[in-house]
């Protein structure tokens, strides 16, 4: 009964329409929901940064059973990922405590969370270009070279999750289609989706620590978006991918521009 009387049914409502566009393109969940919680309802970003990471990593460990059972996920990439991502998480969260000691850390979540949305953003608009474009000039790398780079990918993205929960979807997805060109999509997808789980708990937990988690927030959110993704994975067949992947990439400049300037 207490669960209950803590759900506010707007965090509830916004969930379920985030989840329902992570349905429909795959993307959008930290790159909405965290400027959603800091623009519409005035939440501290810290606060919406530490809340969505747990949010995140609730939400997407559902994905990865899902696509663990369907066979869809490569591991040995999930596991050079985290390798890089994990002690990056740490230190950025080390790093991020000096800052709230100091003052600083809105500043820079919020400048953070600003250049990672403009970066999602390109990633959506201009994926298929950055694509054709990396092919022709840089082409298929070895296999040692390729794994060097995954694990930096995952550390650039460890840093950047931490600050801002942005990140592990539209870039992680986008780099990985880059150093795996003859891997199908749906195995990059589902291997990105599990390198988000680890990612976004070891993250979500240090911001706890540091007491930037609002536990009723997200369970209203959680109550809204598990709903929202059943409704959303129903409808993607209906619904042109590339249109909503415009719609999310200009949503996602107009807000990064509100928060950065």
């Amino acid at each position: 009964m207490d669960f209950l009387h803590a759900i506010n049914p707007l965090y509830s409502i916004s969930g379920f329409a985030v989840g329902a566009l992570v349905g429909l393109t795959g993307v959008g969940g930290g790159s909405l929901m965290t400027p959603l919680l800091i623009l519409l309802f005035g939440i501290h970003p810290a606060t919406a940064v530490g809340t969505d990471l747990l949010y995140a990593a609730a939400t997407k460990s559902c994905g990865t059973l899902i696509h663990g059972f369907g066979r869809t996920v490569a591991w040995r990439i999930v596991g050079l990922l985290a390798a890089g991502s994990v002690p990056t998480t740490v230190l950025t969260l080390l790093v991020l405590r000096d800052a709230v000691a100091g003052g600083s850390a809105t500043r820079i979540i919020s400048t953070t969370l600003g250049a990672a949305l403009f970066a999602t953003a390109a990633a959506l608009f201009f994926r298929r270009r950055i694509v054709a474009f990396y092919a022709a000039r840089v082409g298929e790398l070895s296999a040692r070279r390729t794994a060097t780079l995954t694990v930096i990918l995952g550390a650039c993205l460890g840093v950047l999750v931490s600050l801002s929960s942005v990140g592990a979807g539209a870039l992680g997805v986008t780099a990985l289609i880059l150093l795996y060109p003859r891997m199908p999509t749906a195995r990059i997808v589902g291997s990105d989706i599990a390198h988000a789980v680890p990612l976004t708990l070891v993250a979500g937990i240090g911001h706890w620590m540091l007491g930037s988690v609002d536990w009723p927030l997200l369970g209203s959110l959680l109550v809204g978006s598990v709903p929202g993704i059943v409704v959303g994975s129903l409808a993607a067949g209906r619904v042109h991918e590339r249109v909503l992947q415009l719609i999310l990439a200009t949503t996602l400049m107009l807000v990064a521009s509100k928060l950065v300037f």
